[in-house]
């Protein structure tokens, strides 16, 4: 998966938001996009990190895999695809199990030596540490982001901020000690309300509640109505082609802007069409501010892409 995005600072969680429809011919462009979705809807198109999480059909070992392969998921694929490989190796066949019985001081040896980019095997050990409390305060990560949700609002962005601020509560001081800085681990847990556009959360909770051929539906009792599209540079790109967006800074308010314009495609699942997108822009398919345009785009004719000779800005590479 490509590296995620941040943005601005601060910006509202509260329910509801803008559901302004900024896309010029929805009739259009929806068939293009159910056409799209039924393309990539099949396991093995691409390399992606969600094939570390399918081989374990326990619900208890999913979640944990899920969210660890989700919040390893940026810079290369292929960087991406060994850190994963590396920290299951250490957590063995059954990675809740690992979890619920670590202990920093004795398991965390196997996790020091691992890294990807600027997170460290430190964070590593710490990230499992606040795994294993969240465990043993609801029993599952499903259960721990339903205690701080409310299922009325419209989004899941503040059920996400308080399942974030909670997680950043928990004790690692037997990771990082008293004089520590800022937790690295804490990186896992972006807020929305800080301005983070929450990629690797989204689509940790992506995998977990939609179902299809990608996505392995293992919550039930979250709506797939409420998923906000993880935005990385990818989806900016082909979501400012398809008129999805009016905002420049990549941030929260974008991820919800891009998915209430999907929305009214469709209501009910809205990020379904997250995979597809994000793959036309990792393929080089999207011909935006491309000087060949749309010609190789399999969204031509519902997409208005800008040309230009040189590239355009994108946000930096960042965690969210």
């Amino acid at each position: 998966m490509p590296a995620s995005v941040s943005g601005d600072a601060e910006e509202s969680t509260s329910c509801g938001h803008s559901e302004e429809n900024h896309i010029a011919d929805f009739h259009q462009l929806k068939p293009a996009l159910d056409r799209l979705y039924r393309e990539f809807d099949r396991s093995g198109r691409v390399s992606d990190p969600i094939e570390k999480v399918r081989p374990f059909t326990n619900p208890a070992d999913a979640e944990i895999v899920a969210f660890c392969a989700a919040g390893l998921a940026f810079g290369r694929v292929a960087s991406i695809m060994a850190s994963i490989d590396a920290l299951l190796h250490v957590m063995g066949p059954s990675p809740s199990q690992f979890v619920r019985t670590f202990e920093p001081e004795r398991d965390g040896v196997g996790l020091e030596p691992l890294g990807h980019r600027w997170t460290r095997g430190r964070d590593l050990v710490a990230l499992v540490w606040i795994l294993r409390q969240m465990l043993e305060t609801a029993g599952s990560l499903e259960q721990f982001f339903l205690d701080g949700d409310t299922p009325d609002c419209p989004d899941i962005g503040p059920g996400l901020d308080r399942f974030c601020e909670r997680a950043r509560q928990l004790d690692v001081t037997r990771v990082y000690g008293h004089q520590g800085g800022p937790a690295g681990a804490h990186g896992f847990f972006a807020r929305p309300s800080a301005g983070s556009a929450c990629k690797r959360l989204n689509l940790f909770l992506r995998w977990m509640v939609r179902r299809d051929s990608i996505d392995l539906g293992v919550w039930t009792r979250v709506s797939s109505s409420r998923l906000i599209i993880p935005l990385d540079v990818h989806v900016i790109r082909v979501g400012r082609c398809l008129r999805l967006t009016t905002y420049k800074t990549a941030g929260w308010r974008m991820a919800a802007d891009i998915t209430a314009s999907l929305r009214k495609m469709d209501p009910d699942d809205p990020v379904r069409y997250d995979f597809a997108l994000c793959h036309v822009g990792m393929l080089n398919l999207c011909g935006f501010n491309q000087p060949a345009g749309d010609a190789q785009c399999p969204l031509k004719g519902a997409c208005r892409p800008r040309t230009r000779t040189r590239p355009a800005f994108l946000p930096p590479s960042a965690p969210r």
